[in-house]
């Protein structure tokens, strides 16, 4: 009986192990070129699983199209590159194509595994720009009940359309509401994050609030250089507003964190450990709970 399971143990072992090599595979075959950096455009509507260095196993689900990027940022650190380089020809994923590609997966992990850890919104852009995201978030909420209902369901946002009442009502009902505040220097927001329409980071704030704590703000802090300007915010000038905003927004949660992977724009440069370190150090004395990714 012992060799038995020790041999179906090793059977899936190595089942997800060919699972994860296919994934990277395939993130490698949809790889793009911009600025002769690679850059990467994520399947529709599911991808993954893949480790999150945040949130664990994370099983990925992108809203927007499959061949290309659709966002309400142009960033210059995003690893899906450029908006204008990626525009897509395939539309949105329906809500009923999302909730089809989901019970299927589910069901493939149910029998083979791994366990998610987490089903994270994520992907080719800004999930809460697909016009069905609030009952795209029923449905995922409802299937992860039924097959994995440990699992949480995390949503990873540029907070733009958090001024839709019916985005918020959604977000209050994930587990991780995690949306991104880089900075409340309006010079630095547009040269940076670079929005695609209008963007007001005091009415961000203000929204920010209304989740009454049921929020995670996640910052990027970098240095380096952008079109021969420095990017650099991790300096007292950008970050003593930024944690005094914080603060104005108490959230359950921050995270911090630095460039990862390869980027568009690529005279940029990873903060160093002391420095997300003392920044979320400061955030923890202000008695909120923080953590930060290198």
């Amino acid at each position: 009986m012992k060799n038995e399971e020790r041999r179906i143990a090793f059977s899936r072992m190595a089942f997800y192990r060919f699972l994860t090599f296919s994934f990277f595979f395939f993130y490698y075959l949809c790889s793009r070129k911009s600025n002769n950096m690679a850059t990467i455009i994520y399947p529709s509507p599911i991808f993954g699983p893949v480790h999150s260095r945040r949130l664990g196993v994370s099983l990925g689900i992108n809203l927007l199209p499959g061949d290309g990027k659709v966002c309400t940022f142009d960033c210059i650190y995003c690893e899906c590159g450029f908006n204008g380089d990626h525009r897509p020809k395939q539309k949105m994923p329906s809500r009923e194509e999302v909730a089809t590609a989901l019970e299927a997966k589910l069901q493939d992990m149910q029998q083979n595994g791994p366990t998610p850890d987490v089903f994270t919104f994520a992907g080719n852009g800004e999930p809460t720009a697909n016009p069905h995201f609030p009952e795209i978030i029923d449905d995922t909420l409802r299937l992860r009940d039924r097959y994995f209902p440990k699992a949480k369901v995390s949503v990873l946002s540029n907070s733009t359309m958090i001024h839709k009442p019916e985005v918020r009502a959604a977000l209050m009902r994930v587990d991780n509401n995690i949306l991104k505040l880089d900075t409340i220097d309006p010079l630095y927001i547009n040269k940076v994050d670079r929005p695609t329409g209008k963007y007001d980071v005091r009415k961000i704030i203000e929204n920010l609030k209304l989740f009454n704590g049921h929020v995670i703000i996640q910052t990027m802090f970098m240095k380096g250089l952008s079109e021969g300007e420095s990017v650099d915010n991790t300096g007292e000038e950008y970050v003593a507003p930024w944690l005094e905003a914080v603060k104005d927004i108490a959230p359950q949660q921050v995270m911090i964190y630095t460039i990862d992977r390869e980027t568009p724009d690529h005279d940029l440069l990873k903060a160093t450990h002391e420095e997300l370190d003392s920044i979320r150090d400061r955030v923890i004395a202000a008695g909120i709970p923080c953590t930060a990714s290198y």
